[in-house]
């Protein structure tokens, strides 16, 4: 009898025994939502699975791709076990794609002095572009559509949602749990999970008990390879590799046989180009890029006095400004581009200044080397005669008289016959 009461209670609260054994936190400070993230919380969700536990996702994001963000909205909605998005610390937000991500969460909460919003899409290639009306329409509808059955699911106001992909619209979380948008408020961590015990969630078309008074916390970050490929999905960051390859295969082409500046710039751009499969990027500006920098190469072998180094500079900088379509969150940072196109015109002028040095200098070698120099004449010269220069006997021609043992100066060369006169004449 005994055993029959113990199973009959332990059944009774077997939804809430069954998710007390820890709490897996993962933290997203400001990255963007890409692929590399996706797979960081996927696995995550899969681990907490099978340890029956606990799945909170601590964002703070600008937004990101919307094809990342439906994958990660449909791990959360099929996961079997609770996940909690909470927007956090202070001054955080979830915009965009992260306000799609804390919806479809069990439980969404903020901390104080954050914000939830402007979902407006925002596609693999960038912003609308070129698209036809029709097939914005299309995309918005779709977008919509997927929204309203994240609110259905969720049972949250899908007006919001509506408002924010439409009409970019934005909430504090004042605003936000009022309009029954979030769950809650919490201050830090420790008031979230005293809040969020006791409360009720809907798990595959069940209802449960959310238990976290004795859970433990186990914090998850980004293992060694995703942290690597996140930092490299960071546009100001691809957008370096992308340039600083193109230079170190512009030394190597004009420096051939030093090495290493050519291998490290072809690992560059094949890691920037890893990044531009994934992130909005306006051929167009890659284009004005890669010419501004083919300038810079011509104005190396073939000097045109600057021309080519302006028009190079121009190029490279209206390409970096227009490099990603998205202007909010892919947008190459004025504080990369200035000083990179400063030290690429500072370089383009250091070559300039070299080449007009070359140009102004005095040969060193061979007949004109010897103009302006001093010599003997070894004979009277009048029309030809022989002059010692620089311990060489040469035929000379004058078109005055010039007596022999006088010191001459060549002005010019005509074959293998010095043009001289007498020093200082």
């Amino acid at each position: 009898m005994k055993r029959l009461v113990f199973l009959f209670f332990f059944l009774l609260n077997f939804s809430s025994l069954s998710f007390s054994q820890e709490i897996r936190i993962l933290t997203i400070k400001d990255y963007i939502i890409n692929p590399v993230i996706e797979e960081y919380i996927r696995e995550n969700i899969k681990s907490a699975e099978e340890n029956s536990s606990y799945l909170l996702i601590r964002l703070n994001t600008p937004g990101g791709l919307l094809k990342s963000t439906q994958n990660i909205v449909k791990e959360i909605l099929n996961a079997k076990i609770p996940v909690i998005t909470y927007i956090w610390p202070k001054g955080a937000r979830a915009a965009s794609a992260g306000t799609f991500i804390g919806c479809a969460s069990s439980i969404l909460a903020m901390a104080p002095s954050t914000h939830i919003g402007a979902a407006h899409p925002v596609l693999g290639g960038g912003s609308w572009g070129k698209l036809s009306i029709e097939l914005q329409e299309k995309i918005m509808n779709d977008t919509l559509a997927w929204a309203k059955n994240i609110a259905k699911e969720r049972n949250r106001p899908y007006n919001f949602l509506e408002e924010a992909i439409k009409k970019s619209k934005s909430l504090t979380e004042e605003e936000a749990l009022k309009r029954r948008i979030i769950d809650l408020i919490a201050e830090d961590l420790d008031e979230l999970l005293k809040k969020v015990e006791g409360k009720k969630i809907k798990l595959d078309n069940e209802e449960i008990i959310l238990s976290l008074k004795n859970v433990k916390t186990k914090f998850v970050e980004l293992n060694p390879r995703q942290k690597f490929l996140n930092t490299l999905l960071e546009p100001n960051i691809a957008y370096l590799l992308f340039t600083l390859g193109f230079l170190g295969l512009i030394f190597e082409f004009t420096h051939p046989g030093f090495g290493f500046p050519g291998i490290a710039g072809v690992i560059c751009l094949v890691l920037a180009l890893y990044a531009f499969s994934i992130l909005p990027v306006n051929y167009a500006g890659l284009a004005l890029i890669i010419l501004g920098l083919i300038f810079f190469i011509v104005e190396a072998l073939t000097p045109t006095f600057g021309v080519f180094t302006l028009s190079g500079l121009v190029s490279f900088i209206l390409g970096s400004i227009l490099l990603f379509r998205e202007p909010q969150i892919f947008q190459v940072s004025l504080k990369v581009i200035a000083p990179l196109g400063l030290a690429i015109a500072v370089w383009g002028l250091f070559i300039l200044g070299k080449v007009l040095q070359a140009r102004l200098k005095k040969p060193q070698t061979g007949k004109e080397a010897l103009i302006g120099e001093v010599g003997q004449a070894l004979t009277d010269i009048y029309n030809i005669g022989k002059v010692f220069i620089h311990g060489e006997v040469w035929q000379a021609k004058s078109k005055e008289k010039i007596e022999k043992g006088e010191e001459v100066e060549v002005v010019g060369t005509k074959g293998l016959v010095l043009e001289v006169k007498k020093k200082g004449g």
